[in-house]
């Protein structure tokens, strides 16, 4: 009986030793994440309140403090220098959907006021692969495709796979095209 319930206290040891997470990073590391997550925290609890007066600045700075001291391991993991090239490098994407966007509206605007839209429009499912494995930039894909007015991802997988619904053939003729590119670049695949 001692045998077995030591076998047993044993057992759950081992199982709590691998359910806590292994968090290697060093002092400088994790101010940095708890810093980064504060800036975070505090830029949103401002865009959502739009308080200034001072009382409320500074509540507001000390919530989300003991949220950035909570919760900073949550965001930012390790290696915390890729985290911010990836941002950084992410930040020249939007505007390609932003132009992708507006040409596909005003495409969508000549499809639907031409006097034949009907034979002008041939709703079709296109399926294509990507090169793409990183499930950040497999996601920024498809939602680039379903906020392209004329097109909608039907389906991605985690190895590239993607199955989109078009309008029209012009719609899906730059699938995928310029925006695997450069979110290849983005993520460095």
């Amino acid at each position: 009986m001692a045998d077995q319930e030591e076998y047993i206290r044993e057992e759950l040891e081992d199982i709590s030793q691998k359910a806590r997470p292994q968090y290697k990073t060093n002092l400088k590391e994790r101010i940095f994440s708890i810093i980064l997550t504060f800036i975070l925290m505090y830029i949103l609890w401002f865009i959502m309140s739009g308080k200034t007066d001072a009382l409320l600045l500074v509540l507001g700075a000390i919530a989300s403090l003991i949220v950035a001291l909570f919760s900073s391991r949550l965001l930012f993991t390790s290696n915390l220098g890729r985290y911010l090239t990836t941002f950084l490098k992410f930040l020249q994407y939007p505007p390609w959907p932003l132009y992708q966007i507006f040409v596909s509206n005003i495409h969508l605007m000549y499809l639907v006021f031409h006097p034949k839209m009907l034979e002008k429009i041939h709703p079709h499912i296109i399926s294509f692969q990507t090169g793409m494995r990183n499930d950040m930039a497999i996601v920024s894909m498809a939602n680039t495709i379903t906020l392209t007015p004329g097109t909608i991802t039907i389906n991605a997988t985690p190895e590239g796979y993607f199955k989109v619904h078009a309008l029209d053939y012009t719609s899906a003729a730059g699938l995928p095209g310029k925006t695997e590119k450069i979110l290849r670049k983005v993520f460095e695949e």
